[in-house]
């Protein structure tokens, strides 16, 4: 089994590594961070193979942001004349553009994959605010040729009512989202015969057996996808459980951990390399780990995401980072000690933050006010909403971020 997982990652490098190679050796005639890049490994991008790439260091994303953050905005890497129609930020924070042009982060191709098309009309429940998942779909969608309905996140009854009214046939968000926004149609007594939402391509958190047999009771598509806010579409389902097909227009790589080599069997840090000029991202480490299978026809597909490289996890669909809740906590009138809890619940993630009163802050008012400032923080420098909880008790072995969440 082994030796057919590397012939068909073999075939499937041979075949997607040439036009990346050329984008590669067209950008760095016109993007100064990965020509030093280039440089520094020793590699001339004029004779550059997809072959060579392996040579080149794995790009993390702190350094992306150390980058940006010593040239800003882009610290290099976006060629000087490149048309940005957006710009989103991610948590880091992490800026990236939306280049002009239909479908720039290349998600038609698993849309179509689970059925979307021109006679769609999409409920698109991503957020529209700063990250750029919602403007992803929104333009993939588009490029479809698909009408969205940009229901972003929150007010689900006036989604529910829209589904009813408008008669939306196909649904992207989280897999969580959509069973919430079931409930919701349900609960609020709509019509089951206006019910007519048969597809949807889900992303950004994991899809259980479970959770896709209970979404598919009422939506009979239900496809997994899998992108980046950096890279948009890296890999995709055809079937249910088929393993993620490599998108078309990146190199993908399952890569060693310690010395950033690809990989054919075992686990490793999702590797890619898009055929993009004006913003190439070049051996980008997602920091997400997975592994590379075959499906029924022998083609090599990634098992899925199967955890996170480094300190930092997904919640609905958003990556937290310790670092990032310390400093947006840190030195909070009234809180010795904190940590976040992440549970699942119902299919759902569940933030919450436990804290330690500081001494002389026990009275009601004090607590009450503490309790509203911790919330606000959460809420306006990490964009979480969070329980927040006030305990007695904090090992220092519990503290920062614990994540109790079980997929199975």
């Amino acid at each position: 089994m082994s030796a057919s997982i590397a012939q068909a990652v073999a075939r499937y490098a041979e075949h997607a590594g040439p036009p990346v190679a050329r984008a590669v050796r067209d950008a760095a005639a016109k993007v100064p961070a990965l020509a030093a890049r280039l440089a520094d490994a020793g590699l001339d991008p004029r004779g550059l193979t997809h072959a060579d790439l392996a040579r080149l260091p794995v790009l993390a994303k702190d350094e992306v942001i150390a980058l940006q953050r010593q040239r800003p905005p882009w610290g290099g890497l976006l060629a000087p004349h490149a048309c940005v129609d957006r710009v989103f930020q991610s948590p880091g924070p992490l800026y990236e553009p939306q280049l002009a042009g239909p479908d720039p982060w290349r998600w038609v191709e698993a849309l179509r994959a689970a059925g979307f098309s021109q006679d769609d009309l999409v409920l698109n429940c991503f957020g529209y605010h700063l990250s750029p998942a919602g403007a992803m779909f929104d333009e993939g969608c588009l490029a479809v040729g698909a009408t969205v309905l940009p229901g972003g996140i929150g007010s689900q009854d006036l989604q529910a009512a829209a589904i009813a009214d408008l008669g939306v046939t196909a649904y992207t968000g989280l897999p969580s989202y959509l069973r919430a926004v079931i409930e919701r149609y349900d609960a609020a007594g709509l019509p089951p015969e206006a019910w007519r939402l048969s597809r949807a391509l889900v992303t950004a958190e994991p899809l259980p057996d479970s959770l896709r047999a209970e979404l598919q009771q009422r939506v009979p598509t239900v496809l997994m996808a899998y992108g980046t806010a950096e890279a948009g579409l890296i890999g995709y389902e055809t079937q249910p459980n088929s393993g993620l097909r490599p998108a078309q227009d990146v190199l993908v790589e399952v890569c060693d951990l310690d010395t950033g080599m690809p990989l054919t069997e075992g686990e490793g840090q999702v590797v890619i390399t898009l055929a993009r000029s004006d913003y190439p991202l070049v051996r980008f480490g997602t920091g997400d780990l997975s592994a590379w299978t075959l499906d029924a026809a022998g083609q090599p597909r990634l098992v899925g995401v199967l955890g996170r490289v480094g300190a930092a996890v997904k919640v609905r669909g958003m990556f937290l980072h310790p670092r990032q809740a310390a400093q947006a906590l840190a030195d909070t009138p009234g809180v010795a000690a904190w940590r976040l809890v992440i549970d699942r619940v119902a299919h759902r993630d569940e933030l919450a933050c436990e804290i330690i009163l500081s001494a002389g802050h026990d009275r009601a008012a004090d607590a009450e006010r503490v309790v509203a400032e911790v919330t606000r923080r959460l809420r306006d420098r990490l964009r979480f909403g969070a329980a927040v909880r006030i305990v007695s008790q904090i090992e220092d072995g519990d503290q920062g971020l614990i994540d109790r969440r079980r997929w199975d």
